[in-house]
């Protein structure tokens, strides 16, 4: 690979989902999570094994680099948190005692990291501020010349929520939202009265929401979350202890409900799902409430998301139903991992100035990570005694539909790995959705999860528009109806209750419909993985049905796979009958 001298480096580090970027001169080479490297779910160590990717997938050492960008003003941030200790000096110190010496050994010191970690590099090392991060990586990644901005997520230094708007090279922020209030924080805390885990879980309450029926979305209103006509919000802080406290929730919030905090060992009720039920319909209204007000500051036509909660879904469908934008950019790392783009690519366009040629995605599918290595997993998988078939591309595709059609249920890699949280097509996990068992056996035997969570169908972009609401989401971020005519059930969906749902058979693509008949799309196009868009093609022409059920290749608690060792560890220890990796084929439980 040819070298330039314009290379830069966005690292995100030291709070969750670690990962690292390279540009080479304004284009993305290489991205990846730290958590895909050292096996550990949403790792926030310092992405030194991502780094090691990114160099060595561009051919290039620490001195090429022409600088390097941290995601984070720490500074800020500290200060931050000093002034919350300060204002509750009694109820903060076990939280300060805590926190206090990870700053003093780590989080204060990113420069001494770098230079320790990357002892050859001798050039600038800048500081973005967490929120202008974000924007910069839905914004600069998007195809728009011009566009509206929203970014909310938990919090960066002080902002929590933020609206922009960005142009050519520059992007300019108009509005912020300060900590403590936090619609990303608030629907973490509820997260947490539900016994989901914070940071991590949220996309399971997500799921849970349409079991149930948003009963306590007064109660919500009226004691815990003030929503402005902008979608400003303020919070009731004497139910959320989190500016002091380890905990999200007090025993006020138990209190409100009349039940305590769920055990995470102890099953979901109706209560739990209304209350899912109830975040996510004031979550809704928030996020289009700030669509609404971005529209009305900037006069833009397009709009682009990213932050934590540009991953719910749900609340980008309700954007997008609304036709508040005529286009909307959602960041597929929308999180903290993707916060390694913008900072790169602020340093780039802002600081350096450097033009911008709009029109296209520059994310490329999100397909950045490291490539399967055919040789070394054939190796491998002999060694570990398996009947490992070589195959022609052709007939990989034209096999694999058979299975799939016969109900078995494939692990898929091929070509670079994804960034983001979504598998594509690269890191996947496939199966019929026309067959109503494939949910259950995913869940249950594959992905050892709760049973209540949907699966999203892998739909060619070129049908989605005939089956349900949508124009495109070719990286599974926007959650929409099925359309009427292909709903079923609807009467029987209506009666039953919570966690009975699952029985009822909704549409002919069962697998994917979820209990209110919504679905979070893939759409396919010629973007997507090349091999993964023929097998849809394929599965098209021989069943008449042009989806197929994709999940992340992993199981529960753990990241998605990265290289042939990942995936034949989840192969052996779960109930995937097949693995394909490239042109390899593994079987097991196949007459």
């Amino acid at each position: 690979m040819k070298k330039s001298n314009k290379y830069i480096l966005g690292v995100s580090a030291f709070f969750h989902d670690s990962a690292a970027c390279l540009l080479d001169d304004g284009e993305i080479l290489a991205a990846a999570e730290e958590e895909r490297f050292s096996r550990i779910k949403g790792d926030a160590a310092f992405p030194r094994q991502a780094i090691k990717f990114c160099l060595d997938f561009a051919g290039i050492n620490q001195k090429d680099l022409l600088s390097i960008v941290y995601y984070d003003k720490p500074l800020l941030l500290f200060s931050r948190l000093l002034q919350s200790y300060i204002e509750h000096p009694l109820k903060s110190f076990q939280s300060f005692s805590q926190s206090v010496p990870l700053w003093a050994s780590e989080k204060l010191k990113i420069s001494s990291i770098f230079q320790k970690e990357l002892p050859e590099f001798s050039n600038a090392i800048f500081y973005a501020k967490h929120h202008d991060s974000h924007a910069a990586s839905a914004f600069f990644c998007s195809p728009f010349e011009e566009a509206a901005i929203i970014v909310a997520d938990g919090v960066g230094e002080w902002a929590c929520t933020s609206i922009g708007r960005g142009y050519g090279n520059k992007i300019e922020m108009l509005k912020e939202c300060l900590f403590p209030h936090s619609i990303g924080l608030f629907y973490s805390a509820i997260t947490q009265y539900l016994g989901f885990k914070v940071n991590e879980d949220e996309y399971k309450v997500m799921g849970l929401a349409p079991y149930g029926r948003p009963i306590y979305k007064q109660k919500i209103q009226e004691n815990l979350i003030d929503v402005k006509p902008d979608g400003s919000i303020a919070l009731n802080l004497d139910y959320f202890p989190f500016c002091y406290g380890l905990k999200m929730i007090n025993q006020k919030l138990e209190e409100l409900f009349g039940i305590p905090e769920r055990d995470k060992k102890n099953p979901l009720n109706n209560f739990h799902m209304d209350v899912a039920a109830s975040l996510q319909t004031v979550t809704n209204d928030v996020m289009v409430k700030l669509a609404r007000h971005a529209k009305d500051i900037t006069g833009a036509k397009t709009l682009c998301l990213a932050g934590g909660v540009a991953l719910n879904g749900v609340a980008n469908g309700k954007i997008f139903k609304e036709n508040i934008f005529d286009k909307i950019y959602i960041q597929p790392a929308s999180g903290d991992a993707g916060g390694a783009i913008g900072a790169a690519m602020q340093c780039w366009h802002q600081l350096l100035k450097n033009k911008r040629i709009s029109g296209r995605d520059r994310m490329k599918g999100a397909l950045l990570g490291p490539e399967i290595n055919e040789n070394a997993a054939f190796l491998y998988f002999s060694q570990q005694g398996e009947n490992v078939e070589r195959l022609s591309t052709k007939k990989i595709v034209k096999k694999v539909v058979e299975w799939i059609s016969q109900g078995k249920v494939v692990g898929w890699c091929q070509g670079r790995m994804e960034f983001g949280p979504r598998a594509l097509g690269a890191r996947s996990i496939l199966g019929d959705p026309r067959n109503r068992e494939t949910q259950a056996k995913m869940n249950l035997k594959i992905k050892f999860r709760e049973s209540f969570r949907p699966f999203a169908p892998a739909i060619l972009a070129e049908h989605a528009a005939k089956f349900f609401e949508i124009d495109e989401s070719p990286y599974m971020l926007k959650i929409v109806p099925l359309k009427e005519k292909f709903r079923k059930n609807k009467n029987q969906n209506k009666m039953t209750k919570g966690i009975k749902k699952l029985r009822v058979v909704r549409s002919f693509v069962p697998a994917v419909t979820h209990v209110d008949y919504s679905a979070r799309l893939q759409t396919v196009d010629t973007d997507a993985q090349p091999l993964f868009r023929e097998l849809v093609l394929e599965f098209f022409k021989k069943t008449s049905c042009p989806m197929l059920v994709n999940t992340s290749f992993n199981v529960a608690g753990e990241p998605i796979v990265c290289n042939h060792k990942d995936a034949y560890y989840c192969y052996r220890m779960s109930k995937i009958d097949i693995l394909v990796y490239g042109n390899l084929v593994i079987k097991k439980r196949i007459e």
